[in-house]
């Protein structure tokens, strides 16, 4: 297993697979109860991760504002509610 440090260079993707592989091994009970430990640890820091990675593609999607003539005016922050 990685070291928690590289956790910042991997992509949402690679995190993810990561994560549900962590999630794998945790649910099968097979892992000793400090490798159990040490796996929820990285696998919440990888959670962590996940989700600062979807706020900012969040925060960088954005709506196209429509004219009246049909064309594109501009684009503003999309809204998630």
């Amino acid at each position: 297993m990685s070291e928690p440090a590289d956790i910042d260079a991997l992509s949402f993707e690679q995190a993810l697979a990561e994560l549900e592989q962590i999630v794998g091994r945790l649910e099968s009970g097979q892992a000793p109860l400090e490798d159990s430990i040490r796996l929820y640890e990285r696998g919440a820091a990888l959670k962590a991760h996940c989700e600062t990675r979807l706020d900012a593609a969040r925060l960088r999607v954005e709506k196209i504002v429509m004219g009246a003539q049909g064309g594109a005016q501009g684009v503003e922050p999309a809204e998630f509610n």
